[in-house]
């Protein structure tokens, strides 16, 4: 079981609010319309394909928000795996209530059990390595911090949050300050104050000897090719932290893993996951 924290629970409220409001507007009209205020219901949401849930806290969250008396039962823990049919959970309370949170709540539990069954795939595929699967920047944005929960639910780690919390050297940098080893010198000046881990794209195998030279935390071999990728390990021999980057797929992942780096990130962890499909399944109990 993967545990949500205050602060990502604060920031589910913030986006659940905002959603809500761009799904419910000034109200729900058709509900409005048909259905009786004082009609109670019975609800299970279904995963239709095999999947792992992420986001049983920020679906819980959604109902709630709508509406008080609208109870929601998780009977699937976030970071579970599930096969097609398992009922993920049981909401109970006004029919009205239900259907106003419903799509906004799937949206959020859809998307995140999607990046976390992506996720859980491409760490099945480097099971026996050493090798860990990390995420990118590459969010949805204002969706990060749910999202990179999401990837820790399918067994993946994170890579820095965003620009404030690791040095990360790239291409555009080097070329901005004249070389590899200036970049990071001016780097460990700020970490002077900013105590966190300095690390170097690479693209060639003198980049990653004058990045070892340089004395950073971590090296990112980026787009090379497994070759390439091997004679990095054998020439860097466990003295830093070596990421993979670039082009990486559920078919060559685990080559890569092989070739005994530390960490690979994938972007598409974020964003070319498909949404896991769910649905809600109503029935009514009748009056209050």
């Amino acid at each position: 079981m993967i545990d949500a924290d205050a602060t990502l629970r604060d920031e589910a409220q913030r986006l659940i609010e905002l959603a809500l409001a761009e799904d419910v507007g000034d109200g729900d009209i058709t509900t409005t319309s048909t259905v009786p205020r004082d009609l109670r219901g019975q609800a299970t949401i279904i995963a239709k394909a095999e999947g792992v849930v992420a986001g049983q806290f920020v679906a819980e969250m959604t109902f709630a928000h709508v509406d008080a008396q609208v109870k929601y039962c998780a009977l699937v823990a976030d970071g579970s795996p599930v096969t097609k049919g398992t009922t993920v959970a049981l909401i109970e309370g006004p029919v009205a209530s239900i259907l106003v949170g419903e799509r906004t709540a799937l949206n959020f539990l859809g998307r995140l059990s999607g990046i976390a069954t992506l996720t859980a795939r491409f760490v099945q595929q480097v099971a026996g390595s050493n090798a860990r699967i990390l995420d990118t920047r590459k969010t949805t944005p204002g969706l990060r911090a749910l999202e990179k929960y999401a990837v820790r639910c399918g067994g993946g780690h994170n890579h820095r949050f965003g620009l404030f919390d690791m040095f990360l050297i790239k291409e555009n940098h080097i070329r901005a300050c004249g070389s590899l080893s200036e970049a990071v010198r001016r780097c460990m000046q700020t970490r002077k104050d900013r105590p966190v881990k300095i690390e170097v794209e690479a693209t060639t195998r003198d980049e990653v000897l004058e990045a070892l030279a340089a004395g950073v935390d971590r090296i990112m071999l980026d787009n090379m090719s497994l070759a390439m990728i091997a004679e990095c390990v054998r020439l860097v021999a466990g003295k830093v932290e070596l990421e993979v980057s670039g082009n990486v797929s559920l078919d060559n992942v685990a080559a890569i893993a092989q070739t005994g780096v530390d960490l690979i990130s994938v972007g598409a962890l974020t964003h070319s996951a498909p949404v896991l499909d769910l649905s809600l399944q109503l029935r009514t109990l009748g009056p209050a």
